[in-house]
Order: structure tokens, then sequence, then C-alpha cells
């Protein structure tokens, strides 16, 4: 009988394979092709490694994640039309899934903490760990200004008054690399002494 290879938990190093693999840095290859593997598709493999590896919460974080990007694809369907039918998401609209779930994460850590909860906001924490490794690199508060600059003068804003032209463009230049509270925040800020 074959023994068994023990499997080993290496959340920095995946990590960092999984945000290489989902931003197109890991071009794997199979007999000189290139294969992709769409993001859902790794989720699904990766919840298997968790649960072979009996990685509870890595295990937890993924179900649950999946579940969310079923229900996402369950509600896109148009039930007035007879021959709907489920299509997966894409990649982009996965990715938007995982911040929604990593928002929520962000959110019960501050709810928990304002509640004195620490045992929760410690598995929050560990769950927003493992989203995070699939989202791409959040950028510091620095590259956000930066970024609002640029955008201030594209679209010409003068001051507080043009922050509906502002919020919008800043929005989409940032979408999946800034938290959109900090957008907001840095517009305010970046407008009112404009």
């Amino acid at each position: 009988m074959a023994s068994r290879r023990p499997y080993t938990l290496l959340l920095p190093a995946r990590a960092e394979t999984a945000r290489a693999r989902y931003h197109g840095r890991d071009n794997r290859s199979q007999g000189g092709a290139s294969t992709h593997m769409g993001l859902k598709d790794q989720l699904a493999t990766e919840l298997k490694e968790a649960m072979r590896a009996n990685d509870a919460p890595r295990r937890n974080t993924l179900r649950s994640l999946l579940t969310a990007i079923s229900n996402t694809e369950i509600a896109r369907v148009n039930v007035k039309v007879e021959s709907a039918s489920r299509q997966e998401l894409g990649d982009a609209d996965v990715l938007d899934v995982i911040q929604k779930q990593a928002k929520q994460r962000r959110e019960s850590i501050e709810e928990y903490r304002k509640a004195g909860r620490t045992d929760l906001v410690e598995q929050e924490e560990a769950e927003l760990a493992i989203l995070s490794a699939y989202l791409p690199q959040q950028l510091s508060r620095d590259e956000v200004a930066a970024e609002v600059r640029a955008v201030i003068a594209e679209t010409g804003a003068a001051g507080p008054g043009d922050k509906a032209k502002v919020m919008p463009a800043a929005i989409a230049r940032l979408k999946g690399r800034a938290d959109g509270r900090m957008i907001n925040e840095v517009v305010t800020e970046l407008l009112a002494s404009a």
C-alpha cells in the first residue's frame, strides 16, 4: 500500500501564486500550449485541496465564496424568458464577488471590534487574508491620491461642486485596486483644497 504524502499549508506562497495566476503573470503550459483555468474553476480546485488538507478556515471561506458566486449567477437569470439559462460568471465578475465578500469581512471586523469580540475579529481577519490572495494588489493612500489628481485634471474639476464628475471616473479607474470609501475620502479632500 502506497503511503500518502502529507499536505502542507503555505499561505504566503499560495497567495502570491494565486495573485500572479489570476492577473496574467503565470503562464503555465502543458504540452507546449498554454492553459487557462478560469478563476471560478481555480477556486473549486483550491477548495478540494483545502478539504484534503483538513484546512477548515480556507475550506469554509472558499465554500462561502463559491456559494456567493453561484448565487450571483442565479440572480442574473432572466426568469421572464422561458429559454433563459444560468450563465457562468467571467473572471472579472468573479473578482467583483470576491471584492464584495472582502468588503463584508472588513465591515464585520469593524463591528466586532466595537463590540469587543476579538475571537470573531480574528476569524474574519483570517477569512479576509484568504480572500485577499485572489484580489489585485491594493493601492496605498498616496497612490490613490496620485490617480485622483490625474482624474481631476482630466475632468477639469475645480472644487467640491465637481465631485459628481470626479467620483465615477475615479471609481472606474481604481476599480478593484482601492476601497470605495478611501476613494471618496481622497476625492473630497483634494477637491476641498482645489
